[in-house]
């Protein structure tokens, strides 16, 4: 595009292609990003070339309209003009079937681009093999031991556990009962009494009794 030109050859050609009414402030908006028309070239441009009959200007109050000369084109019948509304019709029903075939391959890449490739699939496959015969080892120790414990036995030991730590969570409050009557009448702070009697706690050791 030449200085000279200022952009009118452009914008004509933009006006029969489009064919359809546009104000130069439409034309400047389409035009400006790819093109770099200032808005002031596109008014004169429009203006001259609607000046130079070239295209077509229509004044409804300050507002002016351009669009393509209309004779220019040749006459469209009604069979024509039928015969381009099935063509629309076709080719928007195939928009439609496009527009969905690619959202299903966007969504079978999506998900493929979720996936594992083979690679990463091969070396999960080794880990997990090299896990499942960790495990498999382990099993054979557990099997070949000797000092398996019956159920009666663990029944056995079990139920004595539970009898010690009943018994520890009596001797526990009795001697709790027995250190509060009589710090009832010390004159000095529990733990000096603790520290002067020589008595470690369980919260001392950091021991904690056992549910039964």
């Amino acid at each position: 595009m030449s200085k000279k030109d200022n952009g009118s050859t452009l914008i004509l050609s933009y006006l029969n292609e489009k064919n359809r009414p546009y104000s130069a402030q439409d034309v400047f908006c389409n035009l400006q990003k790819q093109h770099g028309l200032g808005k002031t070239a596109v008014v004169k441009a429009m203006e001259l070339l609607a000046l130079e009959g070239k295209i077509k200007e229509k004044a409804y109050g300050k507002q002016k309209i351009y669009f393509a000369d209309q004779s220019q084109f040749k006459d469209v019948n009604d069979a024509d003009l039928k015969a381009m509304d099935r063509q629309i019709s076709e080719l928007s029903a195939e928009v439609q079937s496009l527009t969905q075939t690619c959202r299903q391959l966007d969504a079978e890449l999506k998900e493929l681009n979720s996936s594992l490739t083979t690679k990463e699939i091969q070396s999960e496959i080794q880990e997990l093999k090299a896990e499942c015969s960790g495990y498999r080892g382990r099993l054979e120790k557990i099997k070949s031991a000797t000092n398996h414990v019956t159920p009666e036995e663990k029944e056995k030991v079990c139920k004595e556990r539970n009898v010690y730590v009943k018994e520890w969570k009596k001797r526990k409050r009795m001697a709790s009962d027995m250190m509060n009557q009589i710090l009832e009448g010390y004159p000095k702070s529990k733990k000096e009494f603790l520290d002067e009697v020589g008595v470690e706690t369980d919260e001392d050791c950091k021991v904690v009794v056992p549910s039964t």
